[in-house]
């Protein structure tokens, strides 16, 4: 039974794992010499953050419902305000830039209300992250400490750093070890005595 836990754990992780890849590969800034790349790896991105929120929401499976809904809420506003900022902030900003061989003061405009729509869409991971750590605390007390002391660390950092090398890069691999060690010692063992449903 323990060694199986170890793989299904694992999956928790790929979400943070491929964004921490992607990272690496992520321009510094946005200019007339990165705008091509900037837009396909955006295109290339918003299909693959939403799996953040899919980890989420399922690490809630087993919480109770006072936890498991206002968390599942916070994982969707994740969803949908992290991938507005990626359409805005980077497709549409990076189209723009390409477009006119240069970065001028509309995507400055354009950059505004895609960092309000990140903010909000951060605000809403970290708190989906905090009904997570205190859903592991109750259920697994101290055997949830590492993981979860990881994961509310790198939503705070994630509030700024986005996936931009270094450290959302090492944002985004304290997230993937974070719900990796959390979904070991509480998602992963609850099925066998939690109820369907849950």
């Amino acid at each position: 039974m323990t060694g199986s836990r170890w793989p299904s754990s694992a999956v928790f992780a790929v979400p943070g794992l491929l964004l921490a890849g992607f990272g690496i590969a992520h321009p510094a800034v946005l200019d007339a010499a990165t705008a091509s790349w900037w837009t396909t790896l955006h295109v290339v991105l918003l299909p693959v953050f939403p799996l953040l929120a899919v980890a989420q929401w399922q690490m809630l499976s087993s919480a109770p419902s006072w936890l498991r809904i206002p968390g599942r809420l916070a994982a969707y506003g994740f969803a949908t305000f992290y991938g507005g900022l990626d359409a805005v902030a980077g497709i549409a900003a990076g189209a723009v830039a390409d477009a006119q061989h240069a970065v001028t003061p509309v995507i400055g405009a354009v950059f505004a209300i895609g960092d309000l729509l990140g903010h909000v869409g951060a605000a809403c991971f970290l708190a989906a992250n905090v009904v997570i750590v205190i859903a592991a605390t109750l259920r697994s007390k101290w055997r949830s400490v590492p993981g979860g002391l990881l994961l509310l660390i790198a939503g705070l950092s994630f509030i700024d750093s986005h996936i931009f090398w270094p450290r959302g890069v090492f944002t985004m691999l304290a997230v993937a070890i974070g719900m990796a060690q959390l979904s070991y010692v509480y998602v992963i063992p609850s099925r066998s005595t939690e109820p369907a449903g849950n």
